[in-house]
Parts: structure tokens; sequence; C-alpha cells
């Protein structure tokens, strides 16, 4: 290992050791095939775990995280809240139309100015806030967060590029593992 090189704990070598052997001997439609795979496994995980969420939770990712932003910052502007959860407001104000038809929040009008109006937790909303599994973007971000800079680099870095060469590189996204309309309906029944 040269002094530019990355020190890779044992495990992690041994793998990226054995993975450039594998690519080395692999032909190029099979390389494909394992990048599609890997994609597929990230959508499939999204949908399983946005599946559970509302079975579990009767919420979507975006509505919980609506909801653990409200219920740890307090009173907030929609403009505030659109600008946290990285959303428009108009998406975020479709978000809350479905919470609020629900009871999990109320609007609330500002003590200080009457044009300001705050979304807030009922007990019902504090009590599905409660009970939710942890999104799956919390697993992924503590996952990350414990990887090395140089590697959150790599990662941040192709996953970029996969974007680009599946020309999704201008597609508005915003940071939630979850699949579907952000601002969707829970389906009843």
């Amino acid at each position: 290992m040269t002094k530019d090189e990355p020190h890779l704990p044992h495990g992690l070598a041994s793998r990226a050791e054995h993975n450039l052997s594998a690519l080395k001997t692999m032909s190029t439609s099979d390389k494909i095939e394992e990048v599609l795979v890997a994609l597929r496994r990230v959508i499939r995980a999204t949908d399983l775990h946005s599946k559970k969420l509302v079975k579990t939770a009767s919420v979507t990712g975006p509505q919980l995280l609506l909801l653990q932003i409200v219920n740890a910052k307090g009173d907030m502007t929609i403009s505030d809240l659109a600008r946290d959860m990285s959303l428009s407001q108009a998406t975020v104000t479709t978000i809350l139309d479905r919470l609020q038809k629900r009871e999990l929040v109320e609007r609330v009008r500002s003590d200080t100015d009457k044009r300001k109006v705050h979304p807030r937790l009922t007990d019902h909303g504090r009590k599905i806030l409660s009970t939710a599994p942890t999104a799956l973007q919390d697993n992924f971000v503590r996952r990350f967060r414990e990887l090395d800079e140089w590697e959150q680099g790599m990662i941040i870095a192709a996953l970029q590029r996969v974007a680009e060469m599946m020309d999704a590189k201008d597609i508005d996204a915003s940071p939630f593992l979850d699949v579907g309309a952000l601002d969707r309906a829970i389906p009843s029944g």
C-alpha cells in the first residue's frame, strides 16, 4: 500500500480485493448485470420499507419526516418546513393537508403574527410518531456516517455518475428513501 492509498479495514480490504479480482474476469455484460441487480436491490429495499411504514404506521416516509420535524422544531412556517425537507411549499402543503385530514396535525395561527400558520402535532400524530418504525434513511444515515470520508466520497461520486448515465441527473429528487409521489395519499383498507 502506498502512502496515497486509503487504509482499508481488514474485512473491507479483503472484500475490495475479491471484488476487484472478480471484476477483472467478468465480461462487460456481466458487469452491467451486476450494476443493474444492485440498483434493483436498492429500489426493492426502498419499496419494501415504504410498504412496511405504511402498513405499521399508516404514513409514508415524507409524512413521517414531516411529523418528526414538526415534533422536533415546534412552531415553524410552511416555508421553513419546506426548506428543511428539501421540498417545494406546494408539496409540503399537500402533505400537511393529508395529515390534517387524518387529524395527525393541525394548523395554528401564530400568536405574534396572525398571517403565519404553524403546523402542530395532534395527540394522534404524536402517538403515530412514537410507534412508527425508523425511517429507512435513518438507518442509511447512521451507516453512512460510520464510513471513512474517502468511502463516502466514492459512493457519492459513483451514484452521481450512475444517475448521469441513466439520464436522471436533472430529475428533481428530495433526500427520501421512498417510492411513489412524495405527497401521495395512504390507500384505505
